[in-house]
């Protein structure tokens, strides 16, 4: 696969979300997980994506069974800045990003990982009552002291990127971009390619809804998030399956997937962008990959701007609560 830049770090041009495998949609199989982070690495999809949040720890742990033998041969991404209610205790889950919480979890990740460093490290979402250069001054103490090699952060504004990039180099951006998910390129791209920062987007197949494989609210399982997310409930639900109908007709007279012409598009935009599609199961990954072999025109891709034009889906990407913690 061919690579691309996230600064100075180098990750193959599609990377592997690895969230789905041990939360919000359905239940995970850890074998078929572990098959399908191998498939990656074999495929040259060598960027990793987890975060300490994702399954409580379980899923760092996940892949980091799945790396074992095998660390050298990836671009290991991991998260922390979410602080979870332990039991018993009353606090409810809260974003953390004080400097005392950045060790204490740089330190957890390392141990559930099984490694002895990780190679891009974000701050998940920003602390609204810690300076970002205070949150950033102690993430690069972790990079001084060979734990981690860059640093990323995760949905935030312009604005808090130059505050952060002047403490320490940031490496990355990830946020979620995809056809109907474009506020990024108002938001914080300008930013970034000012700064030479790449960007890695996450549900960049709008949380499966932009494969045209999902017909209605039923398809979702009691544990399933997108069940409780505004555009993928009520109204909402129908009208952006008529957006996907003309995504998936563009993708026929391709003969390739309406998946596979979603991650085109984002490829198409950059090479300093990475997506991260997120799977469970080779089937999909086999998919999704196929997808750094497709090249777009420059009639295509504005053919496909014009059939789903930006803020052209119906309802948010998160509950009002969701909303709070991004942009900033």
């Amino acid at each position: 696969m061919r690579e691309t830049q996230l600064g100075e770090l180098t990750v193959s041009a599609l990377g592997l979300g690895c969230m789905g495998m041990s939360q919000s949609y359905g239940a995970g199989d850890d074998a078929e997980s572990i098959a399908t982070v191998h498939a990656a690495i074999d495929a040259g999809c060598t960027f990793l994506d987890t975060a300490d949040v994702y399954g409580d720890g379980a899923n760092e742990e996940l892949v980091g069974r799945a790396l074992a033998g095998r660390r050298d041969q990836v671009v290991l991404a991991t998260k922390f800045g979410f602080r979870r209610a332990a039991a018993g205790d009353q606090l409810p889950n809260v974003v953390n990003g004080t400097p005392a919480y950045a060790r204490e979890a740089i330190d957890a990740s390392l141990r559930r990982l099984g490694v002895d460093h990780v190679d891009l490290w974000y701050l998940h979402r920003r602390d609204p009552n810690v300076p970002i250069e205070e949150t950033v001054g102690a993430m690069a103490e972790a990079v001084t002291a060979g734990k981690v090699r860059y640093l990323g952060l995760s949905e935030v504004n312009g604005d808090t990127v130059r505050a952060a990039h002047a403490v320490h180099p940031i490496s990355a951006v990830q946020s979620e971009w995809s056809l109907w998910t474009r506020d990024p390129e108002t938001v914080v791209l300008p930013a970034l390619r000012e700064l030479g920062i790449g960007f890695v987007p996450f549900s960049p197949l709008g949380r499966g809804f932009l494969t045209g494989q999902l017909t209605s609210p039923a398809d979702f399982g009691p544990d399933d998030m997108r069940a409780s997310l505004p555009r993928f409930t009520g109204d909402n639900f129908q009208k952006n399956l008529d957006l996907v109908d003309q995504v998936k007709s563009l993708a026929a007279a391709r003969d390739v997937t309406a998946g596979q012409l979603a991650l085109a598009w984002l490829l198409a935009q950059g090479n300093d962008v990475a997506p991260i599609p997120g799977t469970k199961r080779r089937k999909y990954l086999t998919e999704n990959l196929a997808a750094a072999d497709l090249t777009l025109t420059p009639e295509e891709l504005t053919t496909l701007n014009e059939a789903f034009p930006p803020d052209s889906a119906a309802g948010t990407r998160y509950t009002e609560a969701g909303l709070k913690m991004v942009g900033q």
